[in-house]
């Protein structure tokens, strides 16, 4: 049975910091493509970031709004994700969800995990 469980939310200031982890279980989180999803009030579903590993070279990708903001990064020693978010603002304010894209555990479902910006 595989599942992600996300961590780390909270609440903070703006231009406060935060790091969300995601443990991998039931499988090896280095075998699929990561990232991260969040849902704000009254808004859908967005994708935030995407890690993925081929050898050596890692690719990170980022939703514009969160660019230069937040880092994505993975332990696979651990089968974590990590997502580091610095310089809040109030519109991060969310429900994170953490994906193995290539298990088609994508979107926002499961438990999450709240940031609150104020």
């Amino acid at each position: 049975h595989v599942q992600l469980v996300e961590s780390g939310g909270g609440s903070v200031q703006a231009g406060g910091s935060l790091t969300l982890s995601c443990t991998a279980i039931g499988f090896t989180s280095a075998d699929s493509d990561m990232g991260w999803y969040r849902q704000r009030p009254g808004n859908q579903c967005e994708l935030v970031s995407t890690f993925s590993a081929d050898g050596s070279t890692y690719n990170k990708h980022y939703a514009d709004s969160v660019k230069g903001r937040f880092t994505i990064s993975e332990d696979i020693s651990k089968d974590t994700l990590y997502l580091q978010m610095n310089n809040l603002k109030p519109e991060d304010t969310a429900a994170y969800y953490c994906a193995a894209l290539d298990l088609h555990l994508t979107g926002c479902r499961g438990q999450g995990t709240q940031v609150t910006v104020s």
